[in-house]
């Protein structure tokens, strides 16, 4: 079962990242989006832009097209009117000049055409090479739109797609968040992971199982009832703390379930009086009378800061009420500032064991001292007295027996070694004591 909990809080972690991951990628699509639509906008002004002026040369060429045909139109007419003139004139007064002066017509009438021919077939020029950079440009438009619409599609069909992965993770969120709320809603499972929680909590504060804590420790009370606390935490000088997990979560899952604000208010307060009933609860069965080295009082474990905020926002004074029931509610972060504290407690005394066994083992290499400097001073007594007496001896001799014994050296002896000398032993001073102050 607790396997089963860590892999749906698992899940909802690993649901709770994918939900990151998708809403940061739907962003950069966003933003891709909408960088593309700008540059399509753009493009759109440009080519309303060139749309216009393409239209302003098509009336100019339109306009000089219209000129010129107007302009043959009446060299046309002219040459009518100048034919007709010339049948109406006489024939005989016209005889002998009609035909140069129709063929000098004809030639200056051909040479004006051809003068206006060249002359539109130039405009014609102009305008095509007005034109064709126009032309070549929404060429390049009509590309880049082109290109831009791909992208977009791509774009699109990228964004469908995760949408649709989106669309299926929080399918499959729901269905196990569902399966976890569910699960979590069953008394012994809440149970079960809030114990789960409470363990990993005391081993991330660097706590060791059966050494700085004990789980599931048993005790019958005065009236023959059994009580189990979840876990017992070693102090220094041989005390323990009583911690005892609580997972009030029923009425927390009513109220994020509830759509109306008024009902989840109300599941929320509700929220709040569970935990208060547990306080009362805990304080009830008073685990320091049960346990001899146990402080009066006991920590409360909530397993999630979420639930325990929610409650304190709907009843501020929950912390105060579980200080006078001598219940302290601990969540996740508090617990490890307390078993911070606790284990440095451990390391005072410590230092403290350690401190008092160098002073005993300083005190008895003093008193070892002093032993040995006693003998050293027996020592060094006896050794002045026996030189005392030495040199007393030495003078003795030399002035009771040395003196007589001498004389017989200027006579016939038949000793022939003198006699060996005799020195006093010198009593050397010794240095005189350092006086030592106190800094």
């Amino acid at each position: 079962m607790e396997i089963l909990v860590g892999v749906i809080v698992g899940v909802i972690l690993g649901a709770g990242l994918v939900f990151l991951a998708l809403g940061s990628a739907q962003k950069n699509i966003k933003a891709r989006l909408e960088q593309t639509e700008a540059e399509r906008n753009e493009l759109r002004d440009q080519h309303v832009a060139t749309k216009e002026a393409l239209a302003r040369i098509e009336a100019q060429r339109e306009a000089e097209l219209k000129a010129a045909a107007e302009k043959l139109a009446l060299l046309e007419d002219a040459r009518a009117k100048l034919q007709d003139s010339f049948k109406a004139l006489s024939s005989e007064a016209l005889s002998k000049n009609n035909e140069s002066f129709l063929k000098l017509a004809k030639e200056n009438l051909e040479k004006y055409q051809e003068g206006a021919k060249g002359d539109l077939e130039k405009r014609q020029q102009a305008i095509n090479k007005t034109i064709e950079p126009v032309g070549e440009a929404l060429k390049i438009f009509n590309e880049r739109v082109g290109q831009i619409e791909e992208r977009r599609a791509a774009t699109d069909a990228s964004l469908k797609q995760q949408l649709e992965s989106l669309v299926s993770s929080q399918n499959q969120l729901s269905k196990t968040t569902g399966s976890l709320v569910q699960a979590l809603r069953a008394p012994q499972v809440r149970g079960q992971w809030g114990e789960m929680q409470l363990r990993r909590t005391v081993e991330m504060a660097g706590m060791l199982n059966r050494v700085d804590f004990q789980e599931q420790t048993s005790v019958d009370t005065e009236d023959g009832q059994r009580q189990r606390p979840d876990m017992l935490i070693n102090l220094p000088n041989g005390r323990q703390v009583v911690v005892d997990s609580k997972v009030p979560l029923a009425a927390y899952l009513d109220a994020l379930e509830a759509e109306d604000p008024d009902v989840q208010t109300e599941r929320m307060r509700a929220h709040a009086r569970h935990v208060r009933e547990h306080i009362k609860g805990l304080s009830a069965k008073a685990y320091w009378n049960q346990f001899e080295n146990a402080p009066e009082f006991v920590v409360l474990f909530i397993p999630n800061e979420t639930i325990f905020s929610a409650a304190l926002e709907q009843d501020p004074l929950l912390i105060e009420q579980g200080v006078d029931n001598q219940v302290i509610i601990a969540t996740p972060t508090t617990l490890i500032a307390l078993l911070k504290a606790i284990a440095y407690g451990w390391q005072q005394e410590a230092i403290a064991r350690e401190a008092k066994e160098i002073a005993n083992l300083g005190k008895e290499l003093y008193d070892r001292i002093g032993v040995v400097a006693g003998h050293f001073a027996k020592l060094g007594k006896s050794l002045d007295q026996s030189v005392g007496h030495y040199n007393k001896a030495i003078n003795s001799m030399e002035s009771r027996l040395l003196v007589t014994a001498k004389k017989f050296e200027g006579l016939d002896s038949s000793s022939s070694e003198p006699l060996p000398e005799t020195k006093a032993i010198e009593k050397i001073p010794t240095l005189p004591k350092e006086e030592t102050t106190d800094s």
